[in-house]
């Protein structure tokens, strides 16, 4: 009997998650409320404009790669990527010694490492060394994350602690105790080259005042590795995904809103001395249940938790939320502009001269920051894509997009009610502004053709995200790693978890490696490497006692599994198999 899986949400991390689970065998529903999957990977097109609407930039690219391939396939197939040179254009608040309504001097962070170190040291002498050794040390760190604590569900935090990661005790205590700006100023005085050094904190929804030193590895991501960007916009990789999901064999419903978990009680055992009950599928707002062996919630964790589960059955109850931040949200403009725009480049970065202050305002100084402590920026620093600028189909001829992304308070207040609108478009027109004045770009609002504003009220109600954050918790230490929330859940052990508010975290790279470790549960498997590549279809059968699937998914599992080599070229096995004991090609096949 084929064990059936329902996978709530079609974001990333449901879309690849269902794809993964398909391959190994189980019989995958996936239900997204909303017409097209995609989550926060959104896409709007109008008068000729396309627009991405939530994620823009392509870090991380093994990770794509490896995910791709567990499939059996190559992105390359299905996404056409293009290195984006320059990387990004960085905007500094104007000086005000150069007079009122003076633009600011921009500088380009391009493709060639050394030509940038060259700039930094223009900028500051000695910066160009200290850069070098400072992302020399953020590619350790990154490749140290990659092969111990990337792919691990923390299930088994020692199995993380190989020998390679125990002689570097002492600089991952430092990396951990220290704050992202500390390790930034020990590194340049210069206030716009720490800005480059710290503007990743957004994506982790936090500020570089709030996560840890670690998150350093990420200017491996910008300032070694490169920026790429998939022609056609940010939702092709999720078309792309979509298509090889159904092609595995699941069935997306969309148009399908879950309401609630149902669970049956189950009494505690001694493997789950937490258990309160067993999901037997779930029910939609029409009333259809859809009856299923495992559960996977792509949807907001606070969501699953407070609204799609009964009390009796809730990990993280409201009260735990508490004491949680829950990091940055965003106000979304985008804007179809008439004629060019060549001060922009396809990534821009404006960053105000007050940068604690403008992290204060959005993010509050508790840990928790409750919204009536939360301010939204006068001049905020902010992000611009155009991605016309690599891709000129995204607006007719003799036009532009742009979207800008003002970080902003996590108060789902923003935007709500019967003045929602205007208050969101008040606050477009001054950042479209600022970005103008700036940009040496004085008319951009009166050319602007077309636009629509998102606000955290849109993001609190499209995808009930908690207090209206745009991306998940942030990455704090407390709510990093094993801190943050497991992707099993303890009292309904056939419900996991799947996306930005569990392990590893926020971000398209990191929602992929969410959908392997869901596997990785049901499998038993605990080791901190990726799985082997391709994944052989049935896999699933080669899970282990422990593993959820061989409780709940309806299989003899742990009987089947057939050995079988690699593909030439295809990546390595995972040699201590599922739980170490047995080789990874139980789980790999040399076919698609």
């Amino acid at each position: 009997m084929t064990g059936r899986v329902v996978v709530v949400g079609g974001g990333i991390g449901g879309l690849a998650t269902a794809a993964l689970l398909a391959r190994g065998g189980a019989e995958v529903t996936l239900l997204e409320r909303h017409d097209r999957v995609g989550g926060r990977t959104g896409i709007w097109e109008q008068d000729g404009f396309r627009f991405d609407t939530g994620p823009s930039w392509y870090f991380m690219p093994e990770v794509f790669d490896h995910f791709f391939a567990l499939l059996g396939e190559r992105i390359e197939d299905h996404v056409d990527l293009v290195r984006l040179d320059p990387a990004y254009r960085l905007f500094p608040e104007p000086d005000p010694a150069r007079g009122p309504g003076a633009p600011s001097e921009p500088f380009d962070v391009v493709g060639d490492p050394e030509a940038n170190w060259a700039t930094f040291e223009s900028m500051e002498p000695g910066a160009g060394e200290a850069f070098r050794r400072y992302t020399a040390e953020s590619t350790d760190a990154y490749r140290t994350a990659l092969d111990h604590f990337l792919y691990t569900t923390f299930e088994r935090p020692d199995r993380a602690i190989s020998g390679d990661v125990a002689r570097r005790t002492g600089t991952l205590a430092s990396l951990l105790t220290r704050s992202l700006a500390d390790k930034v100023a020990e590194t340049t005085d210069h206030p716009v080259l720490r800005q480059v050094l710290g503007y990743h904190a957004v994506f982790l929804g936090s500020s570089p005042y709030r996560v840890p030193a670690l998150y350093s590895l990420m200017s491996h991501l910008d300032l070694v590795d490169g920026v790429r960007f998939p022609r056609g916009g940010m939702y092709t990789i999720i078309e792309a995904i979509e298509r090889l999901a159904v092609a595995q064999g699941v069935t997306i419903r969309t148009g399908a809103e879950v309401v609630e978990v149902e669970v049956d009680g189950a009494a505690r055992s001694a493997r789950h001395p937490r258990r309160t009950g067993v999901a037997r599928g779930v029910r939609l707002a029409s009333g259809e249940i859809v009856p299923a062996d495992v559960v996977v919630s792509g949807a907001d964790l606070f969501h699953t938790e407070t609204a799609l589960l009964a009390p009796e059955h809730r990990t993280l109850p409201e009260p735990w939320w508490d004491d949680r931040g829950p990091g940055i949200s965003a106000l979304l403009v985008m804007a179809g502009v008439r004629g060019e725009l060549p001060e922009l480049a396809h990534h821009s970065l404006f960053f105000t001269r007050d940068w604690p202050g403008n992290f204060d305002a959005i993010l509050g100084e508790g840990r928790s920051s409750r919204p009536e402590d939360l301010r939204v920026p006068g001049s905020a620093s902010l992000y611009v894509s155009r991605t016309t600028a690599t891709d000129p189909s995204a607006a007719p001829e003799g036009h532009e997009n742009l979207f800008v992304l003002v970080p902003f308070p996590a108060d789902p207040s923003i935007g709500a009610g019967p003045a929602g609108a205007a208050e969101l478009d008040s606050y477009a027109d001054r950042y479209l502004d600022q970005v103008g004045r700036w940009a040496g770009v004085p008319d951009l609002r009166s050319r602007v053709v077309t636009r629509k504003v998102v606000g955290p009220a849109d993001f609190a109600r499209d995808f009930f995200a908690w207090r209206g954050t745009a991306l998940g918790m942030e990455h704090t230490l407390r709510q990093s790693a094993m801190f943050r929330p497991a992707d099993r859940s303890p009292r309904v052990p056939n419900l996991l978890h799947v996306g930005g508010g569990t392990v590893p975290g926020v971000g398209l790279p990191m929602c992929l490696i969410s959908a392997e470790l869901v596997a990785k549960r049901l499998l038993g498997e605990t080791s901190p490497s990726p799985l082997p590549t391709p994944l052989r279809r049935g896999f699933l059968d080669a899970a282990r006692r422990r593993g959820a699937w061989t409780e709940h998914g309806g299989t003899a599992a742990g009987t089947g599994a057939v050995a079988r080599p690699a593909a030439p070229g295809a990546g390595a096995p995972d040699t201590a198999g599922p739980a170490g004991t047995r080789d990874g090609d139980a789980l790999a096949a040399g076919a698609r």
